[in-house]
């Protein structure tokens, strides 16, 4: 996988559109817990699986 730390949101962005956007599990992210943590340049995000199975993602 690509690390995309060094890379600005707009650099980010599929360079073809017309293309499908990449469907990630988010069981799989997880490690089939609950919590991951996602990097976006410098930015750190939790993705959080609740108990009503809904996702929530914050900074």
């Amino acid at each position: 996988m690509k690390d995309t730390r060094d890379i600005a949101p707009e650099e980010a962005i599929r360079p073809d559109p017309s293309l499908p956007a990449p469907c990630h599990d988010a069981l799989t992210l997880t490690g089939g817990g609950t919590l991951a943590k996602i990097a976006l340049g410098d930015q750190v995000y939790t993705l959080r699986i609740t108990q009503a199975r809904k996702l929530i993602l914050t900074k």
